[in-house]
């Protein structure tokens, strides 16, 4: 009989990553999250001159302008947040470029942080405790997690995580 793993909140992937395979994706994800923090830079840079520009009478085809700019950044947003999801990782805070991975540590959900800036995946922290309750990755922590998700463990360079067993459903 299997054990039975805690589900995963709805909308997350159903990919489990060791430290190995989440670190073989910062190479896209790390340009992926560039393009966002300048994106989501400019959007809110848009969104203020539009609300300065909203109290100025005459000025509606300026404000039609900064509206299609503002649209455009969402858009842009939008799809570079799917990629970031089909990789199988989760775009915490838009402004900072921190992301999340999935991982399975001890038969409970954890997730593997990183944020824009940082050389490698290096802390994690539990489902619900978010950045402050992020803890430094050990020998002994990746090594649970590659025990857990054997899939990725075996070729991380080509493994984009594993699938869990018991996706969101």
């Amino acid at each position: 009989m299997g054990r039975t793993l805690p589900r995963q909140p709805a909308g997350t992937t159903g990919r489990l990553f060791t430290v190995e395979s989440a670190e073989a994706t910062l190479v896209l994800v790390r340009r992926i999250v560039t393009d966002v923090v300048a994106a989501y830079g400019e959007l809110m840079r848009l969104r203020s001159e539009l609300q300065d520009l909203s109290v100025e009478t005459g000025r509606e085809r300026e404000l039609q302008e900064l509206r299609g700019q503002i649209d455009q950044r969402l858009e842009t947003l939008k799809r570079l947040h799917v990629e970031l999801k089909e990789i199988g990782c989760e775009l915490k805070d838009f402004s900072a470029g921190l992301v999340d991975f999935p991982a399975l540590y001890r038969g409970r959900r954890v997730w593997l942080c990183w944020k824009l800036g940082e050389d490698r995946i290096a802390h994690w922290h539990e489902w619900e405790s978010g950045m402050a309750g992020r803890q430094p990755i050990d020998d002994a922590f990746a090594a649970e997690l590659r025990t857990a998700a054997p899939c990725a463990a075996q070729d991380p360079q080509h493994s984009v995580g594993c699938e869990d067993p018991e996706p969101a459903g």
